[in-house]
């Protein structure tokens, strides 16, 4: 029986094509996720890869075939999925590997509403029952199913779903912005002309041309290297921002007038700031926000200062989404970029927060940067990888040297080890040999002594 729990990871399906998957795997998923959820009727979406649409299209056939109707959108963000299962209230599936290369292709899943598909809510139960469905050779074979075969239809989202995301964010004040873009030749390249169209914006365009090839750069702005083409171009341009979407248009970051990257923590603090003065407004006395725990202590200092609630949570969309439906959270936000909005069925969209930092911005007179210091009160390392032989050992090692009198240890995920004006979190990696160290400081000075000094214990 083929393992694929090399393929199914914890929050999505993701691996090599054809090597470890295909459209016959696919269509084996279509299937599975059909009798898993008990949907009558899905929608799907895929990005740019060239192994895209022919995937795509499979799992729409193995779905069809137990039943469901399947409302087809073509290409689209990941976001842009989520607001088609949202707004027609159906199950969803989007075809991408997101920042991955051009080889790897994936599956996002989701129930009616946007609600999450990870390995605790059916995606381990989708992996067991296409297991179940392979032979010894690998050969997958769909059991017949004994109902109507479903429709496969087509239908346009784009414009339905510029147009939510322009109802939630007031821009009608918004002063003449020169923005520039890079969209990675990712999918920001088909969603940011229609969402931007008609605003007071003069785009400036960079890789707009879909091609899951990735010839310019990988589509990861998580990594400096690949923002440095967009810094050169803001500061070349005298623009006002830079904007970079990843591969499927999920995530966003913010580069300011410099050219300067505008941290992830601070963007969270931003928006937070906004969403908290809307739900105020509209009469929620103490608005609550998600900030997973390696965000700045910015965050939860900016939430409280502002009268709202922050909610402290693991790292993993997953566990945002949960502990906003539990507590009917306002906004989250993540180091790494993802943004979520109750107003957005509790998914995660960079477009929205791209709008709140317009908004924010061209409200105002003064520049990007002077709109972000009071919300870069900390010196950061960001994330840094150790390659261990033993996880668990030099955790141990870390806890002992630095886990003393005066200090603060919790296991929320990982180990987080804080003093009167540091933190640092350690989180071993669940797929790879590897420590994740994030460390924090009121100065730099006081950072670099740390990181380094937790450094040299994990990779004694």
């Amino acid at each position: 029986m083929r393992d694929l729990k090399q393929l199914v990871k914890a929050y999505d399906v993701r691996g090599v094509v054809p090597d470890q998957w295909d459209e016959n795997l696919s269509r084996a998923f279509g299937a599975a996720f059909v009798q898993v959820t008990g949907a009558t009727a899905i929608v799907v979406g895929h990005d740019m890869r060239p192994s895209s649409p022919s995937l795509t299209r499979a799992f729409a056939e193995g779905a069809a075939g137990y039943g469901a109707d399947v409302v087809q959108i073509g290409l689209c963000s990941t976001d842009q999925l989520y607001y088609a299962s949202g707004a027609f209230d159906l199950p969803g599936a989007m075809f991408t590997a997101s920042h991955n290369p051009a080889e790897y292709n994936g599956i996002k899943l989701c129930r009616a509403g946007a609600a999450p598909v990870g390995q605790d809510t059916g995606l381990a139960e989708i992996r067991e029952l296409v297991e179940s469905w392979t032979g010894e050779d690998d050969t997958v074979t769909v059991p017949a199913r004994d109902v109507r075969p479903g429709t496969l239809s087509e239908r346009e989202t784009l414009r339905g779903y510029a147009d939510h995301l322009l109802g939630l964010v007031d821009l009608t004040a918004v002063r003449p912005l020169k923005v520039v873009v890079d969209a990675g030749n990712g999918m920001g390249g088909h969603t940011v002309p229609t969402v931007f169209d008609g605003l007071p914006i003069e785009l400036v365009p960079m890789y707009f041309e879909l091609d899951g090839t990735f010839p310019n750069h990988e589509a990861n702005p998580l990594d400096p290297k690949n923002l440095v083409d967009l810094q050169a171009a803001v500061r070349e341009a005298g623009a006002d921002l830079g904007l970079a979407f990843d591969g499927d248009a999920d995530r966003c970051f913010v580069v300011d007038e410099r050219g300067e990257p505008v941290s992830p923590s601070a963007i969270t603090a931003l928006v937070a700031a906004r969403e908290i003065a809307r739900a105020k407004a509209a009469g929620e006395a103490e608005p609550t926000v998600i900030h997973n725990l390696i965000t700045s202590w910015t965050v939860p200092e900016v939430v409280r200062e502002l009268g709202g609630t922050p909610v402290r949570t693991r790292v993993g969309h997953s566990f945002i989404k949960q502990e906003m439906a539990v507590t009917d959270a306002v906004f989250g936000g993540e180091h790494s970029a993802h943004y979520y909005f109750r107003d957005f069925w509790r998914a995660d969209t960079g477009m929205l927060a791209a709008l709140h930092v317009l908004a924010a911005l061209g409200g105002q007179p003064g520049t990007l940067s002077e709109l972000t210091a009071e919300y870069d009160r900390y010196a950061a390392s960001g994330e840094i990888n150790s390659t261990v032989a033993d996880q668990a050992a030099r955790t141990a090692a870390v806890r002992a040297a630095f886990a003393v009198e005066g200090t603060t240890v919790d296991e929320l995920d990982g180990l987080t080890v804080a003093g009167p004006d540091w933190w640092f979190n350690l989180r071993a990696s669940n797929t790879e040999p590897l420590l994740r160290l994030n460390v924090e400081a009121k100065d730099p000075a006081r950072m670099a002594e740390l990181r380094d000094g937790v450094l040299a214990v994990v990779r004694a």
